[in-house]
């Protein structure tokens, strides 16, 4: 899937790019590589956890499940990023599942050499805490969102924050429709319904996993209605 080494791909990951050379391949020398095909469980809620994953090839989702069967997805891993940190030094088991949406390659960093590179880089130490308080902030805006927003309005904010600043273009799903409105707390149904409002508003196009903005005034209109 990849053709770096552990040692070369940490020095492209911000977390590790600070860290000394001899750190990281001290740190590389210990990783493990973990191949998931498409469908494959990572790892299950209440599993131990005796380390962090990154992400090198692929997509992760986390995500629980309620009594009734239905999944929330709680958050989705990309190539570059990382999990379990929080967990990792909790030293607690895994609070979510965690499943590949693609085949992917992880690396995974068991906790004892990591909190040995913390001791003698506390540089480190900070990263691993920075990253740690950017995902609490993201997560606790998407509480916000979930509980100041209606439906539609989440869905034109996804669309805008996959914008960016542009005035019309292609958002490409990253993923499944399904898993989407997971993250965005609404049901399979309700996404697509919300879609198909707003293709017949005329401020989107929707061909498959595309979804072509033609109108952001009007799209913004439903955010901040006059």
């Amino acid at each position: 899937m990849s053709s770096l080494s552990p040692a070369a791909f940490l020095q492209h990951i911000p977390l590790f790019a600070a860290c000394g050379e001899e750190e990281r391949r001290q740190l590389a020398a210990q990783a493990q590589e973990i191949r998931v095909a498409k469908g494959e469980a990572l790892f299950r809620r209440g599993d131990p956890c005796g380390g962090m994953h990154v992400v090198v090839v692929g997509k992760v989702k986390l995500s629980i499940l309620a009594r009734q069967g239905a999944e929330k997805v709680v958050e989705l891993i990309q190539a570059g990023q990382s999990l379990g940190e929080a967990v990792m030094f909790l030293g607690q088991p895994y609070p979510v599942n965690g499943d590949a949406l693609e085949d992917s390659l992880l690396l995974f960093l068991p906790a004892g050499p990591l909190f040995d590179a913390c001791a003698r880089d506390p540089m480190l130490s900070r990263r691993l805490l920075a990253g740690l308080s950017m995902r609490l902030h993201s997560l606790l805006k998407d509480v916000e969102t979930y509980s100041l927003t209606t439906a539609t309005e989440r869905v034109v904010i996804y669309l805008f924050n996959a914008l960016g600043e542009a005035e019309a273009g292609t958002v490409t799903l990253p993923v499944s429709k399904q898993v989407i409105a997971s993250r965005l707390n609404l049901t399979p149904e309700t996404f697509s319904r919300i879609l198909q409002r707003l293709a017949e508003d005329g401020g989107i196009r929707v061909d498959g996993r595309d979804i072509v903005v033609t109108d952001r005034r009007k799209l913004a209109d439903l955010l901040d209605p006059a």
